[in-house]
């Protein structure tokens, strides 16, 4: 879990901000930045994943430890089959052209979300990924893909509760870290900053436990348009919030 102490001032590029450790970002707004352009809406997919291969650079650039992209939530199953299939391909290609730099920039890679729901080929995908990338110890780049808040919870429930019916630990014993450990995230500090473009002001079910004490950062701008302006926008909004985590502001 995140703590008052994890942030702190950039060195030299944004100096003066209070850099958060930890940084989530919902990258909303691909389909309409490609409709208000009279393009499909996969268009705007591929200039999304420009403004991810931005964002990865900007997070190194300001020395953020810890980033985590909402690339496609458990609900978006719903969305047409064609687009579905533009994006995991998008996907794959992403891999084929951009792992190995990633690798080489000392990235480490992990995906967050249901697996066993997923093709062999995208679970292949993943593996490959994180076992590249596993002993980095750079950038720490979470994907959130096939990924719900709420199932992430309720999974973590039903592990623990397969735990204690096992004898492996007592159901009294059972707490905030135990279920912190049972969850995708485990052994990744909680989020200080969650960014969420496109206009809409809502988390998504997006790290729903993870983001309690999060600062959260609403811009209006789409997602394939989000440039270095509005990150540091956001780390100037997060550097002037007073995080007390519950507690009360020291008298000054």
């Amino acid at each position: 879990m995140s703590c008052p102490d994890s942030d702190r001032d950039a060195p030299g590029v944004g100096e003066g901000l209070r850099i958060p450790m930890h940084v989530g970002v919902t990258m909303d707004g691909n389909g309409r930045w490609a409709v208000a352009r009279g393009k499909p809406r996969t268009e705007g997919h591929r200039e999304g994943i420009r403004a991810l291969r931005r964002l990865v650079e900007y997070a190194i650039r300001y020395g953020v430890r810890y980033l985590t992209v909402y690339s496609f939530s458990s609900e978006n199953w719903r969305r047409p089959k064609s687009e579905i299939e533009f994006i995991f391909n998008l996907m794959k290609r992403f891999v084929e052209t951009d792992l190995q730099k990633l690798h080489k920039n000392d990235v480490r890679i992990r995906i967050l979300g249901e697996r066993h729901t997923l093709e062999p080929g995208l679970q292949g995908i993943i593996d490959r990924v994180e076992t590249v990338t596993r002993s980095n110890r750079g950038l720490n780049l979470n994907v959130a893909f096939n990924y719900g808040g709420r199932s992430e919870i309720v999974a973590a429930a039903r592990q623990i509760a397969h735990r204690v019916a096992a004898g492996e630990i007592r159901a009294e014993d059972v707490d905030e870290k135990t279920f912190s450990d049972s969850l995708f995230t485990a052994g990744i500090p909680d989020p200080d900053l969650l960014i969420r473009t496109g206009g809409e002001q809502r988390t998504s079910n997006f790290l729903v436990w993870q983001g309690a004490y999060s600062e959260l950062v609403f811009q209006d701008v789409l997602w394939p348009d989000f440039n270095e302006d509005d990150f540091v926008a956001a780390l100037q909004v997060f550097s002037g919030r007073q995080r007390r985590f519950g507690g009360v502001e020291a008298a000054q």
